[in-house]
């Protein structure tokens, strides 16, 4: 497994990124203007070894992407439903105005844990933990 405690600027397989680890996160920024289908399986090589970290919980911040399509946009989906199965959290956050209004157009948003910036993430972590703790107490 690759080290998730990483940090810095990487590039893994066609993404370049920058990752920061917080207590409960680590917060994912891709550094790419657009996203496309051969880049979904990068994301899914970049993120699914989160699962087996003591920090799970993943904000990916999408504030550099400008164009993103369906297959990468379904991947993230099926990525997201993983993470909820496994008890982690995944937020998406930053979408531009041009990706927002392309999730509309192909009914993605309502699909994706999403919010308009990164410390509304950081909140949707935060309550997805204490909802956990309470639901083994």
């Amino acid at each position: 497994m690759q080290n998730p405690y990483s940090s810095s600027v990487m590039a893994h397989s066609k993404l370049n990124f920058k990752i920061s680890t917080k207590e409960k996160m680590h917060v994912i920024k891709l550094e790419e203007p657009k996203l496309a289908e051969n880049m979904a399986a990068s994301l899914t090589e970049l993120v699914m070894p989160y699962l087996e970290a003591p920090v799970k919980n993943l904000i990916l911040d999408f504030s550099e992407t400008k164009s993103i399509d369906s297959a990468f946009v379904e991947e993230m989906a099926r990525i997201q439903r993983t993470f909820y199965e496994q008890n982690a959290s995944m937020v998406f956050c930053c979408f531009s105005g041009e990706v927002i209004q392309f999730l509309k157009e192909k009914d993605f948003l309502d699909e994706l844990n999403y919010t308009p910036t990164e410390s509304e993430a950081w909140d949707i972590v935060q309550m997805d933990e204490i909802e956990r703790e309470l639901l083994k107490g």
